[in-house]
């Protein structure tokens, strides 16, 4: 009796242990606010297309959040956080500092949200479907984002600046960036394609511009003319110049005629069978294949290393802690 009494007290403990593991491992589900608050998603997608609506330069903006977001230890809205006196933040990282942009959208979402349901739905989850409704807004395939995350209760400036792949970056440094981060070669071109919209500063490309060959000549020659080669580094250029605002294919349509604004943009067609070429062809001549892998590569980049279960929290306020 007594080696069956223990026996049963082994399994149970065993019993509580996984229940708690799983609980902390909880996996993502497109329908995790079904019951607890059905009304967020159109809450979002009312609030991220009147922000777009206002200005369709918001719709890169909230993209590019989600993605600075999910590559500094994982989606967990760390970005979003104001500097405390235990950490600096995401915000005054090289990547983002004097660039990143749609801070106030997100405080809006997130106090529509909380009118709706309070303290129920994540910063992190408000910023994967603003990402995804942006992209809707302007054009693009949309796709089922996966829900449950919750929001850290840090944030790291070094993080931040050690993880975001930088526009100076070549092939092989890129691939190898992405591979480290779990993505394989075609997801590495796939998201590359948000720079369908958007816009980036001089300092990002001014070395491009004034030194590199692979570039046309047309393209560089203008952009001299707002980048000059001392000052003006805050000075905007879009990434797509035939339809920065709309989002479609024509970012490899333009890098087949040398026309990607940032060096690591470029390096993604040489024209010399590199290692991406054909796929950046293949992008360029099929908007549809580049949609779908996009949404693919999105749902991936959105569940990476996620806080679910206790993990966590779910802020009150994106910008500070509970």
């Amino acid at each position: 009796m007594a080696s069956t009494s223990k026996n049963s007290s082994f399994k149970l403990r065993c019993c509580m242990f996984l229940v708690l593991i799983g609980a902390a491992t909880a996996q993502l589900s497109s329908n995790f606010y079904s019951s607890s608050c059905p009304n967020a998603l159109s809450t979002i997608q009312s609030a991220v297309q009147a922000a777009v609506k206002n200005e369709s330069r918001m719709g890169a903006s909230l993209l590019r959040l989600h993605f600075h977001d999910c590559f500094v230890n994982g989606c967990d809205a760390s970005i979003l956080l104001d500097d405390t006196t235990n950490f600096t933040g995401e915000k005054t990282a090289g990547p983002n500092a004097n660039s990143m942009r749609g801070y106030e959208v997100i405080d809006t979402i997130k106090s529509q949200v909380e009118s709706v349901c309070a303290g129920v739905v994540s910063c992190a989850d408000i910023l994967a479907v603003a990402a995804r409704d942006s992209v809707v807004a302007l054009g693009g395939q949309s796709w089922t984002v996966q829900l449950g995350r919750r929001d850290s209760t840090t944030a790291s400036q070094s993080a931040a600046n050690a993880n975001v792949p930088a526009p100076t970056l070549n092939l092989s440094q890129l691939i190898t960036f992405f591979s480290n981060k779990g993505f394989t070669t075609q997801e590495l071109v796939a998201l590359s394609g948000a720079h369908t919209l958007g816009q980036a500063r001089c300092t990002s490309f001014r070395t491009r511009i004034y030194n590199e060959t692979n570039i046309n000549s047309t393209l560089a020659t203008s952009l001299q003319a707002n980048c000059p080669s001392n000052g003006g580094d805050n000075n905007l250029s879009p990434l797509d110049t035939t339809s920065p605002t709309t989002f479609d294919n024509a970012y490899f349509t333009l890098l087949l005629t040398q026309q990607g604004l940032l060096h690591s943009d470029q390096q993604l067609f040489s024209g010399n069978g590199g290692t991406t070429d054909s796929q950046v062809s293949s992008y360029s001549s099929s908007s549809s294949t580049f949609f779908t892998d996009f949404a693919n590569a999105m749902v991936k980049m959105g569940n990476m290393s996620v806080l679910t279960g206790t993990s966590g929290e779910i802020r009150t306020n994106c910008r500070k802690t509970n």
